[in-house]
């Protein structure tokens, strides 16, 4: 990782619904030590709240914001969509990396995504060990090696 790494620690939203998949995603993580800190949420409100600093997410010291967000598209309350849809329409959140981690490889979501300006689209692996070697790679160049405009 680079220098900016070693200054600050390196923060991921991971909104994800499916805990099974969450826990994943942070063992994968960590067995690779790629970020200092993740933040997870579980429905597309609670992921709007916290890049937009309302309710409960209000405190910006104890919720910082992220260096990249893993946004599941199937989520109760906001669907991933919209969520992405409104990062990018706001003129600070839109630079923040949103890559979609999810399960649908359907033709419709990936366009939609793209023209909503994902910066990446994954499907996830139902394998294991490819999903741990995908986490792997979608962190380090994420959140060691792509160069972030808020570091």
């Amino acid at each position: 990782m680079n220098s900016d790494a070693d200054s600050e620690p390196l923060i991921l939203l991971l909104v994800e619904d499916n805990d099974a998949h969450a826990e994943m995603v942070k063992r994968s993580f960590e067995q690779h030590q790629i970020p200092n800190v993740i933040y997870h949420v579980d429905d597309g409100q609670k992921a709007l709240d916290y890049i937009f600093r309302e309710g409960e997410y209000s405190d910006v010291e104890k919720y910082p914001s992220p260096h990249c967000i893993l946004l599941d598209l199937r989520l109760p309350k906001v669907d991933g969509l919209e969520v992405l849809r409104r990062i990018k329409s706001d003129h600070i959140s839109r630079r923040t990396p949103v890559v979609i981690l999810t399960t649908s490889s359907a033709d419709r979501d990936i366009a939609q995504s793209y023209d909503y300006h994902a910066n990446s689209y994954v499907v996830k692996p139902m394998d294991f060990s490819r999903f741990e070697a995908l986490m792997r790679d979608i962190g380090y160049y994420w959140l060691a090696w792509n160069q972030n405009p808020f570091r």
